[in-house]
């Protein structure tokens, strides 16, 4: 019997909140809260980025903040093993960090030196994909600790941005491309 739901890009679609100038004048923000708060849309979410991803990583990967919900969801429903990627200054003992551009302005991510294994197969994941400077960073900083990301998911991407294009020919996988 074939699923009557509707597909995951309409009930991500459904559950994003847009909030204009934040976090400054210009910016409008994708708020997946109401999707986080939604239990059977937050499954369907979960499931489809988990789709063909079981036994290909070792590790999932999530940039700080809303990366971390996303991450450590799809963490747990593959059976793997989470690696904060986070803002400077976070993390305890030695770390490896980069710093890169953002739409509107600059940031500095880091991650612990031996949280990867090396050689151990990483999907990256975030709550959405913009511009690609985070995404990109995030990627080069994993491979720099020993990681070999095996893609770059997320939730909502921004196709207006370029942010895809930024990551070359990496992979990405979006549930949902707006503009």
């Amino acid at each position: 019997m074939a699923d009557a739901r509707p597909p995951v890009a309409g009930v991500v679609a459904a559950h994003v909140r847009d909030v204009p100038d934040f976090p400054q004048p210009g910016v409008v923000f994708k708020d997946l809260t109401p999707l986080f708060v939604a239990p059977e849309a937050w499954d369907r979410v979960l499931t489809a980025l988990a789709d063909g991803r079981h036994g290909e990583v070792d590790l999932v990967a999530g940039v700080e903040a809303r990366g971390f919900v996303v991450g450590a969801a799809l963490a747990r429903v593959l059976g793997t093993g989470f690696v904060p990627v986070r803002k400077a200054g976070k993390l305890p003992g030695d770390v490896v960090a980069a710093t890169y551009g953002l739409e509107y302005g600059e940031a500095t991510i880091e991650v612990q030196t031996g949280a990867v294994p090396d050689g151990s197969r990483v999907l990256l994941v975030d709550d959405v994909l913009a511009t690609g400077g985070t995404a990109v960073a995030a990627w080069d900083l994993l491979e720099r600790v020993g990681a070999r990301v095996v893609g770059f998911d997320v939730v909502v991407e921004l196709g207006l941005l370029g942010g895809r294009d930024r990551l070359g020919v990496r992979p990405v996988r979006s549930l949902l491309t707006v503009g």
